[in-house]
């Protein structure tokens, strides 16, 4: 029996409209609790989530609250108050340390074509006490919401906002700018002369003392000429406004703003938080120089933990500065702050250390190690982006976090004194986890599966030595999805594909099949390596491996070595391999699971995106006899032309092997090794000329000189155009060699979206027309 799959394009589309409309779950805060007349407790839960709308082609987000009821031991009662409330054009909310007041950052759209403005509230309980036009102050350019620097943090004594914002830059006029003419008379006649704005100094009383204080430069402002044009770096891919951050200050009682003056020019600041007295601010620096290097995923940024006095002016270093450290998190007795930290350069994603700072001693210890090899029951390693905002448990000695243990995400405990870990969803159904927010000890997480949409948990924390113990509670529960069916299997690779010096290694795949029709059907296969190549699938909720499998396609998720949540000898082993280790491990998965399940071995695509669709690219070289379609979003296709294009110019060298330090410039021999890698080797390979006289023009060599063609599928691209981790040049490179080839190829460009294509209008027109190319070029 051969299935068929859905075809029509009505059918499509409203299985995507269906799909789409699951919320995803994407933030959570807890309320104080409150003491009823008979003694008991109960606190608010307020919870963000963001839902995809097709006709207004963008994500709306949307929030909903609880009531959690509990004894400190156990929830007694838990059940949603009130009904959902879309949220409007909010970047960052921030409730006080008291849960009294809450800070909202919020873009307010132009009028009559008018720029967009930003404003700063604070809201007390029922009403907005502060709203400030953060815009027409002129103080600083665009405030940051980004997960990289931004931040939105409430002083200890919650007389203070902290936040992060481009520093504001001088108008420029050209050379032959007409001038005013100057006028006589004294100042009284022409007006005081225009005052610079003064930047918050180091050395101002302390907020928690005497409130900062603001002043203004007594010098005039002069527009400076010729630098209309000069060329400001950014941050890279999704962080293209982000350039030159600044600390700024909101005294809430004065309705003040300004930027706080006496970080060092060489740092760029951000993820910043009040020290433990309000005397000063902690935050992350990067370096910025030589130049800017892409921060998007990349965990191995040259940076460090800082702390700036706001009464003497000092700035010190809190950590080491040859490290890359991130997700700096204060406990609740305001003694300790443990933050994340990998190596400089390197992979981009990779097995990361708990590291903690004692504020009194001055001390720094690592908590957690790397991990060289992932085994079953015991602690899989660090693999996240970030820590939970709230991560520390009451008693400031605990945390939590989520990271990826193999193929699927689950939560642990951390005990800091000891380093002891205790995996809390071990008696959990298998899925993704991730915790949202900790506080009082009252746990709120995510949950999902392949074939289930996110679910709301909550627990309590049960007390030192009896976390194993925790009981989770079902607050928010989402319907599976029916008529798909899950599993993870692992994979050993032969012996001559053993890596020489990190031998022992296997990797995982998630396939998701149909479920429903009879089990006699042959399903078309489509195959899907992950981008990174650092990342990992773990078995959660994904958009569109579980529209493809309800269309009817059985999906292939192959988490190859190299992958995140195997050990940090996993990791290392891709470097120098890629184009062969993870492509064999590839196929590898897919022939096994073609002898083992009941699948259509004469229809098997491949989807992939970045450095996904660098291994479907070289897949379809490689074995072009196995796969007939291919789908890829912007993908790696000749590290040599990409390397001089892109925002993270270090990948292209660690991946294939070589050493990269910011001066490099490759020679002939590194040009050579990384088109070697590539995916634009294997388009088409020439048979060796029996004519090799130089003497002889190849076109007359005869039949043998003929290249035979090695990639024949039909090939998508989908390409962003503002894409700065994988230029869409790379795309257009591979679009030209196979329409000079003869092979069905079609390209789609999609404005104003970078390299995730995470546009809902890109998201939904890439679906379709994925979903609709593989349905003619599998004949289904």
């Amino acid at each position: 029996w051969v299935t068929q799959v859905l075809s029509s394009v009505d059918e499509v589309v409203e299985l995507y409209r269906e799909l789409s409309r699951h919320p995803g779950l994407k933030a959570a805060c807890l309320g104080p609790d409150v003491t009823t007349q008979y003694g008991g407790k109960y606190c608010s839960l307020y919870t963000e989530w963001s839902q995809r709308d097709l006709a207004r082609a963008e994500n709306v987000k949307f929030c909903r609250q609880y009531l959690i009821f509990h004894d400190g031991a156990t929830v007694v009662y838990s059940g949603p108050a009130g009904t959902c409330s879309e949220i409007k054009n909010e970047l960052l909310s921030q409730e006080s340390p008291s849960g009294a007041l809450k800070a909202v950052l919020r873009k307010v759209p132009g009028k009559e074509k008018k720029e967009e403005k930003q404003f700063l509230e604070v809201w007390d309980q029922n009403c907005k006490v502060k709203s400030i036009d953060l815009t027409a102050l002129d103080k600083h350019g665009t405030v940051y919401d980004d997960d990289h620097f931004g931040c939105l943090a409430w002083s200890h004594s919650e007389t203070h906002l902290l936040y992060v914002a481009e520093k504001k830059r001088p108008k420029a006029e050209s050379f032959f700018q007409s001038k005013a003419p100057e006028l006589g008379g004294s100042s009284e006649d022409v007006g005081c002369p225009e005052k610079a704005d003064v930047p918050l100094k180091v050395g101002s009383p302390c907020p928690g003392v005497g409130g900062v204080q603001w002043g203004s430069r007594g010098a005039d402002r002069v527009l400076p000429q010729g630098e209309q044009f000069v060329y400001h770096e950014d941050w890279g891919e999704a962080l293209s406004k982000r350039s030159v951050p600044v600390l700024c200050v909101m005294d809430i009682e004065a309705s003040s703003i300004s930027v706080l003056e006496g970080i060092p020019e060489h740092l760029s600041p951000g993820q910043a938080f009040w020290s433990p007295d309000d005397t000063g601010v902690v935050f992350v620096g990067w370096w910025p120089e030589p130049f800017r290097l892409g921060l998007q995923h990349c965990t191995n940024r040259r940076s460090a933990l800082f702390y700036v006095d706001l009464t003497s002016g000092a700035c010190e270093p809190l950590s080491g500065n040859n490290m890359a450290v991130w997700s700096p998190r204060l406990s609740p007795d305001r003694c300790r702050i443990v933050y994340l930290e990998n190596n400089v350069f390197g992979p981009h994603q990779q097995c990361s250390r708990l590291r903690m700072y004692d504020w009194y001693t001055k001390k720094t210890s690592t908590v957690l190690a790397d991990v060289p090899r992932q085994t079953w029951g015991t602690f899989p390693g660090i693999y996240c982006s970030a820590l939970p905002a709230l991560c520390w448990a009451a008693d400031s000695r605990r945390l939590v976090l989520d990271t990826a243990q193999r193929s699927q995400q689950d939560i642990f405990v951390v005990d800091t004194v000891t380093g002891a870990t205790t995996l809390l969803t071990a008696d959990a159904p298998q899925g993704s986890w991730s915790v949202l927010t900790i506080d009082r000890d009252i746990l709120v997480a995510r949950f999902s599966t392949p074939s289930c949409p996110h679910t709301l948990k909550v627990a309590v924390l049960p007390s030192a030595g009896l976390e194993a113990q925790v009981q989770w509670v079902c607050l928010q529960d989402a319907a599976p999805v029916p008529g798909i069916s899950w599993s993870i299997r692992t994979l050993q690779p032969p012996p001559e594909q053993e890596h020489p010096q990190y031998k022992g290694l296997d990797f995982d795949a998630i396939l998701l099949c149909p479920s429903e029709g009879p089990t006699t059907q042959k399903h078309p296969l489509v195959v899907m390596p992950h981008g990174g190549p650092h990342s990992v699938f773990t078995a959660g909720w994904m958009l569109y491996p579980a529209a493809l499998c309800r269309l009817g396609f059985a999906v292939l998720l192959v988490n190859y070595r190299g992958s995140l949540g195997f050990g940090q000898d996993s990791v290392y082993s891709l470097p120098g391999n890629v184009g062969t280790q993870d492509v064999r491990d590839v196929q590898l998965c897919v022939e096994r699971v073609l002898q083992e399940s009941s699948l259509d071995a004469g229809r098997v695509a491949l989807v992939g995106g970045s450095h996904g669709g660098f291994l479907a690219c070289h897949l379809l070289g490689q074995f072009p006899d196995t796969y007939h379609a291919c789908v890829v979003r912007n993908p790696v296709v000749n590290i040599a032309s990409m390397v001089a294009a892109t925002d993270i110019p270090d990948w292209c060298l660690t991946e294939t092997g070589l050493p990269y330090t910011p001066d490099t410039l490759p020679d002939p021999a590194q040009w050579t090794e990384m088109l070697h890698k590539s995916p634009m080797r294997y388009i088409d390979r020439v048979r060796p000329c029996p004519h090799p006289c130089p003497c002889v023009p190849a076109s007359s060599a005869g039949a043998e000189a003929v290249p035979l063609l090695q990639v024949r599928a039909p090939v998508l691209l989908m390409l962003g155009e503002d894409d700065q981790r994988v230029p869409p040049q790379q795309g257009l490179e591979y679009y030209r060699a196979l329409k000079a080839r003869g092979v069905p190829t079609r390209l789609l460009l999609y404005p104003g979206n970078g390299h995730a294509l995470a546009g809902v209008e890109a998201e939904a027109d890439g679906f379709m027309n994925m979903a609709l190319w593989l349905v003619k070029h599998l004949q289904c």
